[in-house]
């Protein structure tokens, strides 16, 4: 994780527990939107990933980010990319920071999981690729 971590900071120009908090509110949507077999293998391939994801989704639980969950409810599923927006830019990101996190993010999932899990994850999220 400190290797990703470490991209992003340079990346994107955000500070490490941004970054962290970032990686975790984007794996939390994946967990939601994609194939739990290629998260999981995404995840299992960045060591500390899991950590922070697992973090994010209790801080998410409750407070504005249940808010934010329950709102997505309403304009259909969880409100896709633009309820992941939102968290993004609730935790300090500007457009063009997400899209560097986002980049750099799969790129670096590319990179220690492999082409076809990207694939996987890219393909069952609509829009998603546009980020990646």
């Amino acid at each position: 994780m400190d290797e990703l971590i470490a991209k992003l900071t340079q990346d994107a120009g955000i500070d490490a527990a941004t970054a962290e908090k970032a990686v975790g509110i984007i794996l939390n949507f994946l967990r939601q939107q994609a194939p739990a077999e290629a998260v999981d293998q995404a995840t299992a391939a960045i060591p500390g990933a899991q950590q922070a994801a697992d973090r994010q989704a209790q801080a998410q639980a409750g407070g504005i980010g249940g808010a934010i969950a329950g709102l997505g409810g309403l304009v259909g599923g969880n409100g896709g990319l633009m309820a992941l927006a939102g968290q993004l830019t609730s935790a300090g990101l500007s457009m063009g920071q997400m899209q560097a996190v986002g980049k750099t993010l799969f790129a670096h999932v590319r990179e220690k999981a492999g082409e076809e899990v990207v694939g996987a994850i890219v393909s069952a999220v609509p829009g998603l690729s546009q980020f990646v």
